[in-house]
């Protein structure tokens, strides 16, 4: 035992040896020590109690630093756009920048930079939290491909919604500020595709794409955005006859709008259908009968009832998406091509925790779509149909809004013989004119 302790004795000295071997023999531990201890707030515990502590020159240096670290975000976000930058040898040391002399203060001059400065330590403090807030925000550099093939790159941070960066393309593009616009985002792995809705953060689903993804965002016209509320008939009573919904007036519309939309609560679409369900794991699809509820997507087990009590839960929508899938009627021997995927937004490639569904019609992947994003999304959905509608409106000029209202519009022009309208003949036929006099033709002088 005491040949073990000795050797336990031996092999910490020659720790010790070696640590001291490593550090710089002008600094000492105590040294470091002090040195790292004049400035130990992390980004993560600055708040405003802890910058009172500091004193107004370590505060000062606080702002400066923070200021340039934002500035040093922008630049490396740039930098990562274009590729990957030389670093500097190890070895290399940078020349001192020199230092100008301050300009001659005036009277007018000096009055100007108190406004500027601020004095108190309260207002260093807050200009301290804004700048810190702003080194912390997330930017990407994102590219959004044009209808026409072009594309625009925008510097997006991750306050900004969808709804503030179809703003940008709106100035960008000068296009008609359509509440059918939408950024879609594509996924040429999995063949879907779906619309990002107004309120989102982009930053946060751009976050989750990998770096050598071939996802796209694409910025183009999607008519049925918003369909839900321009045509809400077509959920709230698509039971009934496509002739009847036809019918229906814009007071009927306003009416279905106010009832399901502008309640205590929002009413989800009572849908229920066929629908094919691929197994996982296989490219076997089978028919169930599917219930929409405002929880989650729920099937009828086999020999039971669509009563609540005798319904499986298939997914619920707290962390799914819903995407329209294309060519997988080929790919998965799908048995129609309205496909639609219920998936959470990081998986990116195929998964047995993503669920494939298949629809009869056209129509019926419409109404089960946006169902769907009533039943997430709720209230929030309306508000930015809202706020799509007064963007819209706000930004029509003023000159071709008040020629729209004075000038009526004029009928649309008939291209086809059948299609003009039948006029009968009159009762009474008028004669045809008497026909004109003959000339008189003077043969001898004119008379006196």
């Amino acid at each position: 035992m005491d040949d073990v302790a000795v050797m336990f004795n031996d092999l910490i000295g020659e720790m010790d040896h070696l640590c001291q071997s490593i550090m710089p023999a002008d600094q000492t531990p105590e040294e470091d020590l002090q040195k790292g201890s004049t400035f130990s707030i992390g980004f993560t515990d600055v708040n405003a109690e802890s910058l009172n502590e500091l004193e107004d020159n370590d505060l000062d240096a606080l702002v400066a630093d923070l200021g340039s670290k934002v500035s040093q975000q922008e630049l490396s976000a740039c930098d990562q756009n274009r590729g990957p930058t030389r670093a500097a040898p190890p070895d290399e040391k940078s020349e001192p920048a020199t230092v100008l002399p301050p300009p001659p203060t005036t009277p007018g001059s000096s009055a100007g930079i108190e406004k500027c400065e601020p004095q108190t330590k309260a207002n260093k403090i807050k200009l301290a939290l804004d700048k810190l807030k702003e080194a912390k925000v997330r930017k990407m550099i994102v590219r959004v491909l044009m209808a026409d093939g072009s594309s625009k790159i925008l510097m997006v941070d991750e306050r900004q919604t969808v709804r503030d960066v179809m703003d940008k393309l709106f100035e960008k593009t000068h296009c008609d500020c359509s509440i059918d616009w939408s950024l879609c985002e594509t996924n040429p792995e999995l063949q879907i595709e779906r619309s990002f809705e107004d309120h989102e953060y982009l930053v946060e689903p751009l976050s989750v794409w990998s770096r050598y993804s071939e996802n796209k965002i694409c910025f183009m016209l999607r008519p049925q955005k918003y369909i839900m509320f321009t045509d809400p008939q077509l959920f709230y009573m698509w039971k009934k006859k496509e002739s009847s919904l036809s019918g229906i007036n814009q007071q009927a519309k306003e009416l279905l709008r106010k009832e399901n939309f502008e309640g205590c609560t929002v009413i989800v679409p009572d849908l229920d259908g066929m629908l094919y369900q691929k197994e996982d794991g296989k490219k076997v699809w089978k028919p169930r009968h599917f219930v929409l509820r405002a929880s989650g997507l729920y099937y009828v087990p086999k020999g039971k009832t669509k009563s609540c009590s005798d319904l499986a839960c298939f997914i619920r929508f707290e962390n799914v998406n819903v995407y329209v899938a294309h060519k997988y009627r080929q790919k998965y021997r799908a048995p129609t091509n309205f496909c639609f995927i219920l998936k959470h937004p990081c998986i990116q490639k195929e998964s047995h925790y993503t669920k494939f569904l298949c629809c009869d019609e056209k129509h019926s992947l419409c109404l089960w779509v946006n169902s769907i994003r009533i039943a997430k999304y709720g209230a929030v959905l309306y508000k930015s149909y809202q706020a799509a509608l007064k963007t819209a409106s706000s930004r029509q000029p003023s000159h071709i809004s008040a020629a729209t209202s004075q000038v009526e519009p004029s009928p649309p022009a008939i291209t086809n013989v059948e299609d003009y309208p039948y006029e009968a003949p009159p009762d009474f036929i008028p004669p045809p004119p008497p026909p004109p006099p003959p000339p008189h033709h003077h043969h001898g002088p004119p008379d006196v």
